[in-house]
């Protein structure tokens, strides 16, 4: 039985998986997340450049009303400015590594997630192990799927961040994030699972595609006892 965490990959005998695949076994699908997607909608650097902005015209509405010189308030903004583009350089460039570094495989039989910046492990999920699956959309076409898993399958928080659902502490949900191309992986996930689960182990009435609005992508086995 495979593991469900593997430490190294330094020696993979495929791109993104720990050992070969059993026979029968083959990839269906590998991507990244996206680095600028990761600052973006992780991090969120619009936040962060809102704030400095905030910061640097308060620094001068509040210098220009306590009579200070030209000079000394844009010395005061400039600092301001400069410690916002040092945080947003920082951030970006966390982005950039977990694009780097991290290397999602789906396969006809399980999710295969290799991240990690710092300490970069290898998570497995087999299909067999995930109750629901849903998509998360935006309007550029991006967009993350997560994983809702069986109650005895479940990853750390901390391990999995930032590849997990948002404010999901207690049951913690691995997310694919920021993929460009959602939708087609989303329809290639969805395709598996579907023959995974089967049309006989769903409940009656109970899809086995749906859309981003909290509702089932794929059903599994879990689900329907």
């Amino acid at each position: 039985m495979t593991e469900p965490v593997a430490r190294e990959h330094d020696h993979e005998p495929l791109p993104g998986l720990p050992e070969r695949p059993p026979e029968g076994e083959f990839i269906v699908w590998q991507g990244r997340p996206s680095g600028r997607l990761v600052a973006r909608r992780i991090l969120k650097t619009r936040w962060l450049a809102g704030y400095f902005v905030l910061l640097a015209g308060w620094a001068a509405l509040a210098g220009y009303a306590d009579g200070r010189t030209a000079g000394s308030i844009l010395f005061a903004v400039g600092v301001l400015a400069l410690l916002g583009a040092i945080g947003l350089a920082l951030f970006e460039l966390f982005g950039l590594g977990v694009q780097k570094t991290t290397l999602y495989t789906i396969t006809n039989a399980r999710i295969v997630m290799r991240i990690g910046v710092g300490l970069s492990i290898t998570l497995n999920v087999p299909f067999a192990n995930i109750a629901s699956a849903a998509v998360q959309r935006e309007r550029d076409g991006s967009g993350t799927i997560t994983l809702a898993l069986k109650e005895d399958y479940k990853f750390s928080w901390l391990m999995l961040w930032p590849h997990n659902r948002p404010w999901r502490f207690a049951r913690p949900e691995p997310a694919l994030i920021c993929l460009a191309d959602v939708d087609r992986v989303a329809a290639l996930l969805a395709a598996e699972l579907e023959k995974t689960v089967g049309v006989a182990d769903r409940p009656a009435g109970r899809p086995a595609c749906a859309d981003i609005d909290g509702e089932v992508l794929a059903a599994a086995r879990l689900a329907a006892e």
